[in-house]
């Protein structure tokens, strides 16, 4: 025989022998799911309601990875248990399920031992020493003292026999003839019972049942409620913008992921960004700890110690510290509800309206939560476990308006077809694709983003071909004025950027243009004097185009701007091109000129004194050579003396050059000063 077939056919008898074990009131049972409510943020609420009776247990199920969720967010109305006249004096509910640790390791820790998949036999035989109650018919009570095979019947076939001591002595019972077999220790009995629970569940290795113990002495109403982790719920729309008004239809499309099916659920649709988070709660937490040395030798260790609080401080933190007592419990979580608030109708259908308009559509029920903006359908939605439907949201006239979009930096000639819609459904609309429908087809499709109330927004859903466009950009500059601040020459500019878009409708339909203008940083908008709107990134402006015709708009934005000029850096060649320049002011230009006649000063001064510093250098070498040549020829010669003369002569010359260079050294510094200070004071509005 197969070992899995084999390791079934053990497991399916124990579980058919705890079964008769079991008390009836120890059975769990599952309440159908009530209410639902999904988030656009990838959680889903589920509500459970319905009747227990007595000391009831209520099941669960969830995936391991829906746990941590489940044990975070699990509240419970359990209108029976606390004080009240119907519970039990004390008791509380309380949350059972089982560990993240393997099987066997789960089945170690018990007092029957069901690893290693063993017979019945086996088990028995692991149990040497426990009691047993075994009915032959007759109830037989005795230890277990060991399970052997021994020969029976004529054949001499073995077959295996329990072996127990009774109050009578030692009698063997074959086990096949056995009726019943009961524990009398109740931890055996109770082990077993949540040993093959354990098994059970492990026979769906991502099933994990959490198991809501709830004391209690009457019937009563019961009502729980959790938060996980759930798909997305999305929505796409469809327009029609054939027949006088257009008309807009919304569909929810929603996933059952669930343990559960939905039998006439209550199903809110929520559209928002709560904060959402997973924390490890299911598995086992260990941390580590010190490993501190025995307290029974060793010195004492040096301390000091901080000041304390004294007088009224202290006794105002003790009072402080009693006056708020223990915190008082938590509230239960209150459910996302249909009556919460009222709720606004979706528009109705206008007679007239064509195409989608035809067909009836029940819609949703929508308001606000807080932030939040909450859709709740009308009527109750059965949905079965894994699977998926599509569901009516909302459905109205909008409105709208055909328009052709340009943006000049598209890339492409031709603008795009568009809409101009108007959230007038008195509902938010979340994002989601559009498909568009115009006389009687299909013309494209479009994506919206979050739209609020009575909000406007644009969408494209194709290309206009019967139009194209360009646009020329163009810009001049001119000098609003020229000031100098303290050397600082400042020239005061101003920028006009022109931009000119113009179209051309090859069709026999007008066309009404929305074209983007992208802003220009800094600019202000001087032409057209008005925008239709404006986003940070660009002014739209709505333009008509005739049938066969052509247009054009011509968009003007001015942007200021400054120039600062340090005139001490400038170089003589600049100083005369903005002395000379005609978008400078007469009398800058006059200070300008002034500014350079001081300047030309001061660099005729300091070449003066470079000059004669030059000429002393000049002469200091010239004597080193003369009193070389002199200590060659000597003194007394003819040509010596010549030497010497010439020497004199050029010690005449340096003295006068010490006198002349002092005095070029101070008109220069003299010339520069006045250079600096002129400029450095210098200040025409």
């Amino acid at each position: 025989m197969p070992k899995n077939r084999s390791r079934a056919g053990s497991y399916a008898a124990l579980i058919a022998l705890a079964f008769l074990m079991l008390p009836v009131g120890l059975l769990a049972q599952e309440l159908p799911v009530t209410k639902v409510a999904l988030f656009s943020s990838g959680v889903g609420y589920f509500e459970h309601r319905g009747s227990v009776k007595g000391d009831a247990t209520v099941s669960l199920p969830f995936t391991t990875a829906e746990v941590d969720d489940a044990l975070k967010s699990l509240v419970v109305w359990d209108f029976a248990s606390g004080a009240g006249a119907d519970s039990k004096a004390g008791a509380l509910p309380s949350v059972s399920y089982p560990s993240l640790e393997g099987l066997d390791d789960a089945l170690r820790g018990l007092k029957i031992d069901l690893t290693g998949n063993p017979k019945v036999a086996d088990l028995l035989a692991r149990l040497k020493g426990a009691e047993l109650a075994v009915s032959t018919p007759e109830e037989v009570v005795g230890r277990i003292v060991s399970v052997e095979a021994r020969a029976t019947g004529k054949d001499g076939a073995s077959r295996p026999s329990l072996v127990l001591l009774t109050a009578t002595g030692v009698r063997t019972l074959a086990l096949d003839e056995l009726v019943s077999i009961r524990f009398t220790d109740p931890g055996i009995a109770g082990d077993f019972s949540r040993a093959l629970g354990l098994i059970l569940a492990a026979r769906d290795a991502d099933r994990r049942v959490l198991d809501l113990r709830l004391p209690g002495t009457t019937t009563r109403e019961l009502a729980l409620g959790y938060i996980v982790a759930a798909p997305v719920w999305k929505v796409s729309y469809r327009l029609d913008l054939s027949g006088e008004k257009p008309w807009f239809q919304g569909w929810a499309i929603v996933d059952n992921p669930s343990q559960s099916d939905w039998k006439d659920v209550t199903l809110t649709l929520v559209s928002g960004r709560p904060v959402s988070f997973v924390q490890n709660l299911y598995a086992p937490l260990r941390l580590a700890r010190p490993v501190l040395p025995l307290a029974i030798a060793g010195t004492a260790e040096a301390r000091t110690f901080e000041s304390g609080l004294r007088g009224a401080l202290a006794e105002e933190l003790d009072y402080a510290a009693d006056s708020y007592g223990p915190a008082p419990p938590p509230a239960p979580m209150a459910a996302p509800s249909a009556s919460m608030a009222k709720r606004a109708e979706a528009p109705q259908k206008p007679k007239s309206a064509p195409g989608l308009a035809a067909s009836s559509v029940e819609t949703a029920t929508a308001k606000a939560a807080g932030d939040q903006f909450e859709f709740t359908i009308k009527r109750p939605v059965t949905l079965e476990r894994r699977r998926s439907a599509m569901l009516p949201l909302v459905a109205g006239a909008m409105g709208a308006e055909k328009v052709s979009i340009w943006s000049p930096d598209s890339g492409s000639r031709n603008p795009m077809l568009g809409v101009r819609l108007s959230n007038s459904l008195g509902m938010k609309l979340p994002a989601g694709p559009i498909t568009v429908f115009d006389g009687g087809i299909y013309a494209g499709d479009a994506l919206i983003d979050f739209l609020a109330e009575k909000d406007k927004r644009l969408l494209v859903y194709g290309q206009d071909l019967s139009v194209t466009g360009d646009d020329s950009r163009a810009s001049s500059q001119e000098t609003l004025g020229v000031t100098v601040s303290k050397g600082v020459m400042v020239f005061s500019r101003r920028t006009t950027y022109t931009r000119t878009y113009e179209f051309r409708n090859a069709s026999g339909t007008a066309r009404r243009m929305v074209v983007e203008h992208p802003i220009t940083a800094g600019a202000e908008l001087m032409s057209p004097a008005a925008f239709d709107e404006k986003t940070p990134e660009v002014y739209r402006f709505t333009l008509a185009l005739a049938a066969g015709a052509q247009a054009k708009l011509e968009v003007k934005e001015r942007s200021p701007s400054q120039e600062r000029i340090s005139l001490s850096s400038l170089s003589p060649d600049s100083f005369l091109y903005y002395s000379a320049s005609s978008e400078i002011p007469a009398r800058v230009r006059e200070a300008l000129k002034k500014a350079m006649d001081l300047r030309r000063k001061a660099e005729d001064a300091k070449r003066a004194l470079g000059d004669l510093s030059s000429r002393r250098s000049e002469l200091s070498t010239e004597q080193g050579r003369i009193r070389q040549n002199l200590d060659a020829v000597g003194r007394d010669s003819s040509q010596g003396q010549n030497y010497l003369k010439r020497l004199m002569d050029s010690e005449t010359e340096l003295d006068s050059l010490a006198a002349r260079i002092q005095d070029a050294r101070k008109a220069s510094a003299d010339a520069q000063a006045s250079y600096d200070s002129y400029l450095a004071n210098l200040s025409l509005d």
